[in-house]
């Protein structure tokens, strides 16, 4: 994965890793807000709001590890961050990617159709934090870096888990529809990896 091999240069370069950490913290705050977004304002449940407030807690918590690079990184402005285009563009195209599929493949509107937007993009989204957080802990635990996201990893496992229990009850080809709103997201990802390539070449040629 290209990813494994950009980490190693992100963590060694205190500027580049605050950007990355800044860049994780804005998509986290991205997540936390579209949760928030469709949310019933009657019927929210328990675990909607569990997991919108542990979003926004791993997006303060990714703000404050950027204090052991020993930069600061005042807000989620494109200069303060890694491949911005790619980095705010993809959540909300997997939304759009995943609503295009809901009224087309099963006619849903309104709150139905927000209601099951959050299970398909978080769960993409989830399935993803699955995968690059250990990554990346791995990276920083061979770097000896200070920064940690353990905390993160623990609290994403329970969110994927969480979010197979609702997938269940949603729907019998909940699958499908899961590994449909999965393939948006890997392309979306391959997209904004390769982008995070050209901000680092583009930076080792300056």
């Amino acid at each position: 994965m290209l990813l494994n091999k950009l980490l190693p240069q992100i963590i060694a370069d205190n500027q580049l890793h605050s950007r990355w950490l800044n860049t994780l913290s804005l998509m986290e705050n991205t997540g936390a807000r579209k949760i928030s977004a469709s949310e019933d304002p009657l019927t929210v449940t328990y675990i909607i709001l569990k997991h919108a407030a542990e979003e926004h807690r791993h997006a303060f918590y990714l703000k404050k590890q950027l204090e052991k690079t020993g930069v600061e990184l005042p807000t989620y402005a494109a200069e303060y961050l890694l491949a911005p285009g790619s980095s705010k563009y993809y959540l909300n195209q997997l939304d759009i990617d995943v609503c295009r599929y809901l009224k087309s493949e099963l006619n849903l509107t309104g709150p139905e159709l927000r209601f099951a937007a959050y299970l398909l993009v978080t769960y993409a989204i989830e399935v993803r934090a699955d995968e690059l957080y250990p990554i990346y802990q791995s990276a920083l635990d061979e770097a000896g870096s200070k920064v940690n996201v353990k905390s993160i990893i623990l609290e994403e496992e329970g969110h994927l888990e969480e979010m197979l229990n609702q997938l269940h009850k949603f729907s019998p080809d909940w699958e499908k529809h899961a590994n449909k709103a999965v393939a948006f997201e890997t392309r979306l990802f391959e997209m904004w990896v390769k982008q995070l390539g050209a901000s680092l070449n583009s930076k080792f040629k300056s």
